[in-house]
C-alpha cells in the first residue's frame, strides 16, 4: 500500500522544495537529512511561513562542524572525547605521528557517515589525513579535520526532543556502522540497529540526560543558537563513565527505524509542540517492546554500486513488519520498485525481547530480493 507521493526535487534545492511545498499545500515539513539543515532549510521555510521541524542553520552546526561541537563540549564541560582540530595538513601530520594508535580521524564537515576513520596504525591515520586534506576525497568537508582520542566501551545513540527550552528524554538505540559482520570493513551510514541497548538501565539514561543531552541544549541556548527539534548524541559507555563523541541534528537512520516504532505518543503531538514552543505540555511514552532493524544494501556499497534492479518480495513480508524505503524508486508501473541507492531498504520488527524481534526481522528480510543485495547477519546477535 502506498502512503505517500514522492516529489522529484533534490534535497538541497531549498527554494525548489519550498515551492513544491506551497504548490502541494503541505501543512508541515519534517527534515530528515543533515545537509539541508546545514544549509538553512529551516530558516528559509520559517521566513516564508511554512511550519517546519528541525534546528536552524546555526543550531545544526552542532553536527555540521565537528570543531564547533568539540569547542562546545570543552567550554561547557560536557563529558566528551578529547580532540584537536587542524586546518593545516602538515600540522595535523606532525600531531598524528606523536599519538599512540588507534587514532580517530574525522572530517570536520558532513560526509554522509563516511567521514570517520578509526586508524589502527599511525600509517593508516596518515593515509586518512592525506585522503581528506590533500586528495580532497570528501571535498570541502575534509579540508579541516578533527583528530580524536580512541574511546573504548560500548556505543549507544541517545535522543532528546526539545523546543529550545524544555528538553524531554526519548529512548536509546545501538547501531552497526561497519559494512560486514563482526564489525569488519569500512564505515557506512548504518547497516542495522536495535533498541533498547542490552547494557542500558534507567540509571544510565538518567546520567546521559543530566550530564550530556540537557546540558548540550542549554549550552546552545547560551551560545545564542537555540536548538529546536531532536538532538542525537553518539555516546561511548564504559563501566564507570559515559562520553559523547558526536552529535547529530536529526533522528538519523537506522536508529530512527527502531526507536520510532517503540513510540506510543503520537509523533505529530511532539513535532507540533516543538514548533509552537509548547513541548512542556507533552508526555513522551514508549512501549517496553524491543525493536530490531536490518538494512539491505546494493552490491559494492559503501563503495561503487549499480542501481535500477527490481525489488521483489515486498508483498510477502508479515503485516506487522515494517519495511522502510531509502534508496528505491518507482519503476515503469506504479507497483514496480527498483533499487536506487546504496542502502536500499531497512526491515524492522517489534518483539517482546530483542531475540524475538531479531528472529522476525531475519525471517522476513530473507523474502526480499534484488540483484547484488547484501545485509549483515549479526545485527542484535549477542551469543
Amino acid at each position: 500500500m502506498r502512503i505517500a507521493q514522492n516529489i522529484d526535487v533534490p534535497a538541497t534545492d531549498i527554494k525548489a522544495l519550498a515551492k513544491a511545498a506551497q504548490q502541494k499545500k503541505i501543512d508541515l515539513v519534517v527534515v530528515g537529512p543533515e545537509q539541508p539543515l546545514a544549509e538553512g532549510i529551516v530558516d528559509y521555510f520559517e521566513s516564508i511561513g511554512i511550519p517546519i521541524f528541525g534546528p536552524c542553520k546555526d543550531a545544526a552546526e552542532i553536527e555540521s562542524s565537528k570543531s564547533f561541537a568539540q569547542s562546545l563540549l570543552k567550554k561547557y564541560q560536557i563529558p566528551g572525547a578529547k580532540s584537536v582540530t587542524f586546518a593545516d595538513y602538515q600540522q595535523a601530520r606532525e600531531y598524528v605521528v606523536k599519538q599512540k594508535p588507534p587514532i580517530v580521524i574525522k572530517a570536520d564537515g558532513l560526509a554522509a557517515g563516511k567521514g570517520v576513520v578509526v586508524a589502527p596504525t599511525t600509517e593508516d591515520a596518515l593515509a586518512a589525513l592525506a585522503d581528506f586534506m590533500q586528495a580532497k576525497k570528501l571535498g570541502a568537508s575534509g579540508e579541516k579535520v578533527n583528530i580524536q582520542e580512541f574511546l573504548t566501551g560500548r556505543e549507544m545513540s541517545n535522543f532528546v526532543f526539545t523546543d529550545g527550552t524544555t528538553v524531554l528524554p526519548f529512548i536509546s538505540a545501538c547501531d552497526y556502522k561497519r559494512v560486514f559482520d563482526r564489525d569488519l570493513g569500512p564505515n557506512t551510514g548504518g547497516m542495522g540497529s536495535y533498541s533498547p541497548p542490552v547494557f542500558g538501565s534507567h540509571a544510565l539514561e538518567k546520567k546521559v540526560f543530566e550530564t550530556i543531552m540537557a546540558p548540550a541544549v542549554k549550552a546552545m541556548a547560551q551560545e545564542g543558537r537555540p536548538y529546536r527539534g531532536v538532538l542525537y548524541g553518539g555516546l561511548m559507555v564504559t563501566n564507570s563513565d559515559v562520553k559523547v563523541f558526536e552529535f547529530n541534528s536529526r533522528l538519523g537512520d537506522p536508529e530512527a527505524q527502531v526507536i520510532l516504532p517503540r513510540l506510543k505518543t503520537d509523533i505529530m503531538d511532539i513535532i507540533v509542540a516543538v514548533i509552537k514552543g509548547k513541548l512542556g505540555q507533552v508526555k513522551i511514552e514508549c512501549t517496553d517492546d524491543a525493536c530490531v532493524g536490518v538494512a539491505m544494501a546494493s552490491g559494492g556499497y559503501p563503495g561503487s554500486y549499480k542501481t535500477g534492479f527490481p525489488v521483489s518480495g515486498l508483498q510477502d513480508v508479515d503485516k506487522d513488519v515494517l519495511v522502510f524505503h531509502a534508496g528505491t524508486k518507482v519503476g515503469s508501473t506504479p507497483w514496480e520498485v527498483l533499487s536506487d541507492g546504496g542502502r536500499v531498504l531497512t526491515v524492522a520488527a517489534l518483539g517482546k525481547t530483542i531475540a524475538q524481534a531479531r528472529e522476525k526481522v531475519y525471517d522476513n528480510i530473507s523474502r526480499i530480493h534484488f540483484e547484488g543485495a547484501h545485509y549483515r547477519k549479526d545485527i542484535a546477535w549477542f551469543k
